[in-house]
């Protein structure tokens, strides 16, 4: 399987900082350790263009050319510096990568991105750009333009937190539908109105969270319009052992979240590119460890479209 990586570039964080950018290194080298099971490639930097695909032009610059206030850089919770700024480019590099990937072999990842708290013309809570609002966009672009159809894309967002930057910026457009499940009271504290949004309460474990996720694929399955590429977030934060959760699955009740939405995309034979998205764990080796599994079990799928693309050849 296609897996997309952007690690090479480091913000510059204060000591003590939240965000555990390390995540993203000790992934790619848990399977670099481990050859065979994912392709790995260095994710290319999203463009100018393709970055306004889905943010205002002068938030494009602002970043890329350090005009960020203290203000945005304070929402964003990330300094400006030009590491900041490639870093950003190429996580949105990476599910641009996984999208045309996935769209060609089924099943494919970025090892990072999930960044669904960037609005169109600002950024916050660890999110600079939105990679799966800009992806989904091109994606729809490049179909159009080779076979005259619009592509339908569902965002399947299981970070713990809502998704709302990606919300706002596909309110108004009925060719992407975001769903998204939730700890209600976490981060954002004010949500923002996707398609179809399940909200959690704190403490919710695995037979809830599961019952919760089969009513919503019901739900999804029900819609006349059929997607014909998912954007899965994967995040690793709904798990008990997260700082910033407020839920508490297991690591079995996680890896058996993947099991369900991907079995179900792959039996409609919907291609998905997933993210990483979000994982804090008071053990990083933890929350690694979860993403780990997300990115296995993405590959066992991966070989199931591949065999049954075999088959109808």
């Amino acid at each position: 399987m296609l897996a997309f990586h952007s690690d090479a570039h480091s913000l510059a964080l204060p000591p003590g900082h939240r965000f555990p950018q390390s995540k993203y290194r000790l992934l790619r080298e848990h399977f670099e350790a481990r050859p065979g099971l994912l392709r790995m490639q260095p994710a290319e930097a999203a463009s100018e263009g393709e970055l306004a695909l889905a943010h205002t032009p002068d938030y494009v610059e602002a970043v890329l050319l350090g005009r960020l206030s203290a203000a945005q850089q304070r929402e964003i919770g990330f300094p400006w510096s030009p590491q900041m700024a490639a870093r950003s480019c190429h996580s949105v590099g990476a599910s641009i990568a996984a999208a045309r990937a996935a769209l060609a072999e089924g099943v494919a990842a970025n090892m990072a991105g999930g960044t669904h708290h960037a609005y169109a013309d600002k950024g916050s809570g660890f999110c600079v750009f939105n990679d799966v609002a800009v992806a989904a966009r091109l994606m729809q672009a490049e179909w159009h333009r080779r076979r005259r159809q619009l592509l339908r894309v569902l965002v399947i967002d299981l970070d713990v937190h809502q998704g709302n930057g990606t919300a706002a910026i596909f309110r108004d457009d009925a060719s992407v539908f975001t769903c998204s499940i939730h700890a209600a009271k976490n981060f954002p504290f004010r949500k923002e109105p996707g398609d179809l949004d399940v909200e959690l309460p704190d403490g919710c474990g695995d037979a809830d969270y599961l019952a919760a996720l089969d009513a919503t694929l019901a739900r999804l399955w029900a819609r006349e319009e059929r997607p014909g590429l998912a954007f899965y977030l994967a995040g690793a934060d709904p798990h008990e052992g997260d700082r910033l959760g407020r839920l508490k699955l297991t690591t079995a009740g996680l890896l058996e979240r993947d099991r369900r939405v991907l079995t179900a995309l792959r039996e409609r034979g919907i291609p998905v590119a997933l993210s990483m998205a979000g994982g804090y764990g008071r053990d990083l080796a933890t929350t690694v460890a979860c993403q780990v599994n997300t990115l296995n079990e993405a590959a066992r799928h991966w070989s199931l479209w591949r065999d049954r693309q075999a088959m109808e050849e």
